[in-house]
């Protein structure tokens, strides 16, 4: 990607912080609902959420990031993803707090993951936009699960299906 690519993104909020995932790998955003619950997963697996007839395994991205959960509100969605994989597309509905707009990046405005001195996972930190309103977290969502986690979220939607 040069300086003058963009990409679009969808850009949705965690609390006061703003994140965002490539518009090409949202396949739809819907009005949260309560998740069939899938028990034996880990505590940021939520369940299945029906969408169109297809149960679309459901994660709480605050937990998956280690933030502290909050009920849902009316602003709540399910951000529902295509992560491409080394051989499948795992596709994933990701509660947020809200979703904010879809807008564009230069390529010459994301930075690389900030440096705070101590090991930490940043892996799922794909870039850093600097806006006028603050800082815009890109999502590496092929990186936020390791191979181990996924093989865990795709046995336990396939238990509940």
């Amino acid at each position: 990607m040069n300086d003058t690519q963009e990409i679009q993104a969808v850009t949705f909020g965690l609390g006061a912080e703003v994140f965002a995932v490539p518009v090409t790998l949202v396949r739809e955003i819907l009005d949260y609902r309560e998740t069939f619950r899938i028990p034996g997963g880990p505590d940021y697996l939520l369940g299945l959420t029906d969408m169109r007839g297809e149960g679309v395994t459901t994660i709480d991205l605050r937990l998956r990031l280690g933030l502290s959960p909050v009920a849902p509100t009316p602003a709540t969605r399910i951000l529902v993803i295509d992560i491409p994989l080394e051989d499948r597309v795992l596709v994933l509905g990701l509660v947020v707090d809200r979703v904010i707009e879809v807008t564009s990046f230069r390529a010459d405005q994301i930075g690389g993951a900030p440096d705070v001195g101590v090991r930490w996972s940043s892996d799922y930190i794909g870039g850093v936009v600097k806006r006028d309103e603050g800082f815009t977290v890109l999502v590496d969502m092929a990186r936020i699960f390791s191979s181990q986690e996924v093989a865990q979220l795709s046995s336990c939607a396939a238990a509940a299906a």
